[in-house]
């Protein structure tokens, strides 16, 4: 029964958390620029936020999988992703030669200090998130094939 109540709690908080305001932290561009995430989505469109590392395979993968339908995607729903490295200062140099080389057509921003990591609870990544107007409107931790196409009918669904 204990463990029934904490499941139920635990569930509940990452329901409200869902939910919440898009945490406004700075981050920086590639080029060492800095903005702050609150100017990631103010219209009323839907952002696909991706935390990411280049160390992580399963993010690859994801990115690697939405990269092949992300033109449909934009042009059918106008939708835009913004992929953010959790890498460290060990890592981070690996940021840029690896977005070259996938040549993905997302922005890319940096999360070096794991601020914005920190301000979600996410403890793995990849981590993926819906905001629209800078609230989250869904998240989903991890990755396996196929899970795009659940993205993208929650990005249909949130679009219409």
């Amino acid at each position: 029964m204990r463990n029934l109540i904490f499941l139920t709690l635990f569930l509940a908080s990452i329901t409200l958390f869902a939910q919440g305001e898009f945490p406004s932290i700075n981050i920086t561009t590639l080029e060492g620029q800095t903005i702050n995430t609150n100017q990631l989505s103010t219209d009323n469109k839907v952002t696909i936020i991706s935390l990411w590392a280049t160390w992580c395979v399963p993010c690859l993968r994801e990115l690697d999988a939405i990269s092949e339908v992300y033109p449909d995607w934009q042009e059918e729903t106008g939708v835009e992703l913004i992929a953010i490295s959790v890498d460290d200062s060990r890592t981070i140099n690996r940021v840029r030669p690896m977005v070259n080389g996938k040549n993905w057509e997302y922005q890319i921003y940096l999360d070096s200090n794991n601020d914005l990591q920190r301000a979600l609870g996410a403890s793995t990544v990849p981590l993926t998130l819906l905001v629209q107007n800078n609230k989250i409107v869904h998240r989903h931790s991890g990755y396996t094939p196929g899970a795009e196409f659940d993205l993208y009918d929650k990005i249909l669904e949130l679009s219409k």
